[in-house]
């Protein structure tokens, strides 16, 4: 994976990936773009996504395995602007109960039982996406309120 860092507007893109944010998953479909909005999770370079029955984009992925995500940190009230942007592939896998866990747990805490029952008892109907980044580029675009 190359990550590419402007040095002078750079950022912990770390401390970014572990935070609770939206990612946009972007897909092709023929030659039509698609963006759907997901949480995730990121563990050893590659990010954890879950597709449920519901999904059109496990499928997309399916047949057209490249992908882009980006993820944003802003605050209006600071000014903070930090931009990640991953270009790779992705993977339809198996459900995995434990990496669902982690990737819902970032969203809605650790107790499963406080959890909209959406989210509680998920099964095998759905899937997950790994994605491997090929590149990442992150950039703060932060300005001064």
């Amino acid at each position: 994976m190359q990550i590419i860092r402007d040095k002078k507007r750079s950022f912990d893109l770390e401390a970014l990936l572990g935070k609770p944010l939206f990612a946009h998953l972007a897909t092709v479909e023929g030659d039509v773009p698609k963006d759907s909005p997901v949480w995730f999770h990121w563990e050893e370079n590659e990010l954890w996504i879950i597709g449920t029955a519901k999904d059109t984009f496990p499928k997309r992925i399916q047949n057209n395995s490249k992908c882009a995500i980006g993820i944003v940190d802003f605050d209006f009230s600071t000014g903070k602007v930090h931009h990640a942007g991953f270009r790779g592939n992705g993977i339809v896998e198996p459900f995995n109960s434990v990496i669902a866990y982690k990737i819902i747990s970032k969203y809605l805490g650790k107790d499963e039982t406080k959890w909209d029952q959406r989210f509680q008892n998920l099964d095998s109907s759905n899937v997950l996406i790994k994605f491997q980044p090929k590149t990442v580029v992150i950039r703060d675009q932060s300005y001064q309120i």
